[in-house]
């Protein structure tokens, strides 16, 4: 038994390189799902630029999908505990009007 939880208790090496390290800016996220995946493509939108660029795109199991919300949350309130309150601007007003559907199945961001 005891081998059986320093097994999981092992730990992954996860490589980072130089240039992913660097990240991608998005200030808007679309997500989508089938009956087997979530996609999560995370996009860059310019004020006044009609078309905006997918820069990342992401595609999850439905239960690592899961494990996110549950890790972001997380991160979320530890972030408010120390910084308190995010403020959400009101996005849905007449200058933040873009075409909800990019051909894929729906959801919601």
């Amino acid at each position: 038994m005891e081998d059986h939880n320093q097994d999981l208790e092992q730990q992954i090496n996860i490589e980072l390189s130089e240039e992913m390290a660097e990240g991608v800016y998005s200030n808007l996220a679309m997500i989508a799902h089938s009956n087997s995946e979530f996609i999560l493509d995370f996009i860059r939108l310019m004020p006044g630029v009609p078309k905006a660029k997918v820069k990342a795109r992401v595609i999850l199991t439905p239960e690592h999908a899961k494990r996110l919300l549950g890790a972001l949350k997380d991160n979320i309130r530890k972030f408010e505990d120390i910084h308190g309150p995010i403020h959400q601007s009101n996005d849905d007003g007449p200058s933040f009007n873009f075409p909800m559907s990019f051909g894929g199945p729906g959801g919601e961001a």
